[in-house]
Protein backbone atom coordinates (compact mmCIF):
# COMPACT_ATOMS: atom_id res chain seq x y z
CA UNK A 1 0.00 0.00 0.00
CA UNK A 2 3.03 2.31 -0.02
CA UNK A 3 1.98 3.78 -3.33
CA UNK A 4 -1.11 5.26 -1.68
CA UNK A 5 0.58 7.03 1.23
CA UNK A 6 0.72 10.42 -0.52
CA UNK A 7 -3.07 10.68 -0.76
CA UNK A 8 -4.48 13.66 1.11
CA UNK A 9 -7.22 12.17 3.27
CA UNK A 10 -8.95 15.53 3.60
CA UNK A 11 -10.77 14.41 0.45
CA UNK A 12 -14.48 13.64 0.43
CA UNK A 13 -15.32 10.08 1.42
CA UNK A 14 -11.95 8.38 1.09
CA UNK A 15 -12.74 6.05 3.96
CA UNK A 16 -14.56 3.64 1.64
CA UNK A 17 -13.04 4.59 -1.70
CA UNK A 18 -10.83 1.54 -2.01
CA UNK A 19 -13.67 -0.90 -2.55
CA UNK A 20 -16.14 1.29 -4.37
CA UNK A 21 -15.39 0.69 -8.01
CA UNK A 22 -14.70 -2.82 -9.26
CA UNK A 23 -14.63 -6.36 -7.99
CA UNK A 24 -10.92 -6.68 -8.59
CA UNK A 25 -9.89 -3.39 -7.01
CA UNK A 26 -9.50 -4.35 -3.36
CA UNK A 27 -7.57 -7.52 -4.14
CA UNK A 28 -5.21 -5.78 -6.54
CA UNK A 29 -4.58 -2.91 -4.10
CA UNK A 30 -3.40 -5.36 -1.45
CA UNK A 31 -0.73 -6.56 -3.85
CA UNK A 32 0.49 -3.10 -4.85
CA UNK A 33 3.88 -1.82 -3.79
CA UNK A 34 6.38 0.73 -5.02
CA UNK A 35 8.43 -2.11 -6.50
CA UNK A 36 5.57 -2.91 -8.88
CA UNK A 37 5.76 0.55 -10.46
CA UNK A 38 8.62 1.35 -12.88
CA UNK A 39 10.49 4.64 -12.83
CA UNK A 40 8.12 7.30 -14.16
CA UNK A 41 8.73 10.79 -15.52
CA UNK A 42 8.03 13.81 -13.37
CA UNK A 43 4.44 15.07 -13.61
CA UNK A 44 3.81 18.07 -15.86
CA UNK A 45 4.28 21.47 -14.27
CA UNK A 46 1.15 23.59 -14.00
CA UNK A 47 0.67 27.26 -13.18
CA UNK A 48 -2.27 26.46 -10.94
CA UNK A 49 -4.36 23.56 -9.63
CA UNK A 50 -5.20 20.70 -11.98
CA UNK A 51 -8.18 18.33 -11.80
CA UNK A 52 -8.07 14.77 -13.15
CA UNK A 53 -11.36 12.94 -13.64
CA UNK A 54 -10.83 9.19 -14.00
CA UNK A 55 -13.93 8.21 -15.95
CA UNK A 56 -15.56 5.06 -17.29
CA UNK A 57 -18.38 2.62 -16.71
CA UNK A 58 -18.82 0.63 -13.52
CA UNK A 59 -16.18 -2.05 -12.98
CA UNK A 60 -13.57 -0.36 -15.17
CA UNK A 61 -11.11 0.16 -12.31
CA UNK A 62 -11.59 3.93 -11.91
CA UNK A 63 -11.16 3.86 -8.15
CA UNK A 64 -7.92 1.88 -8.18
CA UNK A 65 -6.34 3.99 -10.91
CA UNK A 66 -7.60 7.23 -9.37
CA UNK A 67 -6.11 6.40 -5.98
CA UNK A 68 -2.80 5.40 -7.55
CA UNK A 69 -2.63 8.64 -9.55
CA UNK A 70 -3.43 10.72 -6.48
CA UNK A 71 -0.80 8.89 -4.48
CA UNK A 72 1.89 9.37 -7.11
CA UNK A 73 1.04 13.00 -7.86
CA UNK A 74 0.28 14.10 -4.30
CA UNK A 75 -3.19 15.31 -5.31
CA UNK A 76 -6.32 15.18 -3.14
CA UNK A 77 -8.52 12.21 -4.01
CA UNK A 78 -12.29 11.66 -3.91
CA UNK A 79 -14.50 8.75 -4.94
CA UNK A 80 -17.39 10.15 -6.98
CA UNK A 81 -19.87 7.59 -5.69
CA UNK A 82 -19.59 9.17 -2.24
CA UNK A 83 -21.34 12.30 -3.57
CA UNK A 84 -24.52 10.44 -4.55
CA UNK A 85 -27.68 11.16 -2.60
CA UNK A 86 -29.35 8.31 -0.77
CA UNK A 87 -32.20 8.43 -3.28
CA UNK A 88 -29.73 7.89 -6.12
CA UNK A 89 -28.19 4.96 -4.27
CA UNK A 90 -31.58 3.41 -3.60
CA UNK A 91 -32.64 3.83 -7.22
CA UNK A 92 -29.54 2.11 -8.57
CA UNK A 93 -29.77 -0.66 -5.97
CA UNK A 94 -33.30 -1.41 -7.18
CA UNK A 95 -32.03 -1.84 -10.75
CA UNK A 96 -33.28 1.48 -12.12
CA UNK A 97 -30.78 3.62 -14.07
CA UNK A 98 -30.21 7.24 -13.12
CA UNK A 99 -31.43 9.87 -15.57
CA UNK A 100 -29.96 13.28 -16.31
CA UNK A 101 -32.05 14.94 -13.59
CA UNK A 102 -30.78 12.44 -11.01
CA UNK A 103 -27.18 12.93 -12.02
CA UNK A 104 -27.06 16.73 -12.28
CA UNK A 105 -26.96 17.54 -8.52
CA UNK A 106 -24.38 14.76 -8.09
CA UNK A 107 -22.15 16.22 -10.80
CA UNK A 108 -22.51 19.71 -9.37
CA UNK A 109 -21.48 18.43 -5.94
CA UNK A 110 -18.31 16.92 -7.40
CA UNK A 111 -17.61 20.11 -9.34
CA UNK A 112 -18.07 22.20 -6.20
CA UNK A 113 -15.70 19.93 -4.27
CA UNK A 114 -13.04 20.42 -6.96
CA UNK A 115 -13.58 24.19 -6.82
CA UNK A 116 -13.19 24.23 -3.04
CA UNK A 117 -9.98 22.21 -3.15
CA UNK A 118 -8.59 24.33 -6.00
CA UNK A 119 -9.39 27.51 -4.06
CA UNK A 120 -6.90 26.50 -1.36
CA UNK A 121 -4.28 25.46 -3.92
CA UNK A 122 -4.93 21.73 -4.11
CA UNK A 123 -5.00 19.70 -7.31
CA UNK A 124 -7.47 16.82 -7.34
CA UNK A 125 -8.21 13.37 -8.69
CA UNK A 126 -11.79 12.11 -8.68
CA UNK A 127 -13.23 8.82 -9.91
CA UNK A 128 -16.50 9.53 -11.70
CA UNK A 129 -18.29 7.75 -14.54
CA UNK A 130 -18.76 11.04 -16.46
CA UNK A 131 -20.54 9.10 -19.18
CA UNK A 132 -21.99 11.94 -21.27
CA UNK A 133 -20.44 15.04 -22.79
CA UNK A 134 -22.90 17.23 -20.89
CA UNK A 135 -21.86 15.60 -17.61
CA UNK A 136 -18.22 16.33 -18.36
CA UNK A 137 -19.15 19.91 -19.27
CA UNK A 138 -20.60 20.34 -15.77
CA UNK A 139 -17.46 18.93 -14.16
CA UNK A 140 -15.30 21.26 -16.25
CA UNK A 141 -17.04 24.31 -14.77
CA UNK A 142 -14.54 24.47 -11.92
CA UNK A 143 -12.22 27.23 -13.12
CA UNK A 144 -9.11 25.05 -13.41
CA UNK A 145 -7.47 22.81 -16.00
CA UNK A 146 -9.43 19.55 -16.07
CA UNK A 147 -8.23 16.34 -17.70
CA UNK A 148 -10.40 13.28 -18.35
CA UNK A 149 -8.71 9.88 -18.23
CA UNK A 150 -11.13 7.31 -19.66
CA UNK A 151 -10.28 3.86 -18.29
CA UNK A 152 -11.86 1.50 -20.82
CA UNK A 153 -10.92 -2.19 -20.53
CA UNK A 154 -12.71 -4.71 -22.77
CA UNK A 155 -16.42 -5.03 -22.08
CA UNK A 156 -16.08 -8.74 -21.27
CA UNK A 157 -13.59 -7.94 -18.52
CA UNK A 158 -15.91 -5.32 -17.03
CA UNK A 159 -18.74 -7.84 -17.03
CA UNK A 160 -16.61 -10.37 -15.15
CA UNK A 161 -15.54 -7.80 -12.58
CA UNK A 162 -18.96 -6.41 -11.86
CA UNK A 163 -20.48 -9.90 -11.58
CA UNK A 164 -18.03 -10.62 -8.74
CA UNK A 165 -18.38 -7.25 -7.03
CA UNK A 166 -19.82 -7.25 -3.52
CA UNK A 167 -20.91 -4.45 -1.21
CA UNK A 168 -21.63 -1.77 -3.82
CA UNK A 169 -25.04 -0.15 -4.08
CA UNK A 170 -25.27 -0.29 -7.90
CA UNK A 171 -27.15 -3.25 -9.34
CA UNK A 172 -24.83 -5.14 -11.76
CA UNK A 173 -27.70 -5.36 -14.26
CA UNK A 174 -27.22 -1.63 -14.93
CA UNK A 175 -23.90 -2.13 -16.73
CA UNK A 176 -25.49 -2.43 -20.23
CA UNK A 177 -27.31 0.85 -19.60
CA UNK A 178 -24.02 2.53 -18.72
CA UNK A 179 -22.49 1.37 -22.00
CA UNK A 180 -25.55 2.63 -23.88
CA UNK A 181 -25.25 6.01 -22.13
CA UNK A 182 -21.49 6.39 -22.64
CA UNK A 183 -20.36 9.12 -25.04
CA UNK A 184 -16.71 8.93 -26.01
CA UNK A 185 -14.41 11.89 -25.43
CA UNK A 186 -14.60 14.38 -28.29
CA UNK A 187 -11.65 16.02 -30.02
CA UNK A 188 -12.08 19.32 -28.19
CA UNK A 189 -12.06 17.66 -24.76
CA UNK A 190 -8.75 17.53 -22.88
CA UNK A 191 -8.22 13.87 -22.13
CA UNK A 192 -7.35 10.42 -23.39
CA UNK A 193 -8.51 6.78 -23.41
CA UNK A 194 -6.62 3.91 -21.78
CA UNK A 195 -7.96 0.57 -23.01
CA UNK A 196 -5.21 -1.57 -21.47
CA UNK A 197 -6.70 -4.88 -20.19
CA UNK A 198 -3.70 -5.59 -17.96
CA UNK A 199 -3.13 -5.49 -14.23
CA UNK A 200 -3.83 -2.25 -12.33
CA UNK A 201 -0.12 -1.42 -12.21
CA UNK A 202 0.08 -1.57 -16.01
CA UNK A 203 -3.05 0.53 -16.46
CA UNK A 204 -1.73 3.07 -13.95
CA UNK A 205 1.64 3.37 -15.69
CA UNK A 206 -0.03 4.03 -19.05
CA UNK A 207 -2.50 6.50 -17.54
CA UNK A 208 0.23 8.38 -15.70
CA UNK A 209 2.44 8.53 -18.79
CA UNK A 210 -0.39 9.84 -20.93
CA UNK A 211 -1.13 12.55 -18.36
CA UNK A 212 2.54 13.48 -18.02
CA UNK A 213 2.83 13.91 -21.79
CA UNK A 214 -0.21 16.15 -22.27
Amino acid sequence: MAVLTAIDYRSHGTSRAAGADSAGDSESEEAMSESDIPQLPAPPRAKGPVNIVVMGVAGSGKTTIGMMLAGKLGYVYAEGDEFHTQSNRDKQASGLPLDDADRQPWLEAIRDWMRAENAVGHSTVVSCSALKRRYRDTLRENGARTVFAHVAPPEELNEERIAKRRGHFMNPDLLPNQYATLEELEEDELGFVVDNPGMPEEVFVETYARFANL
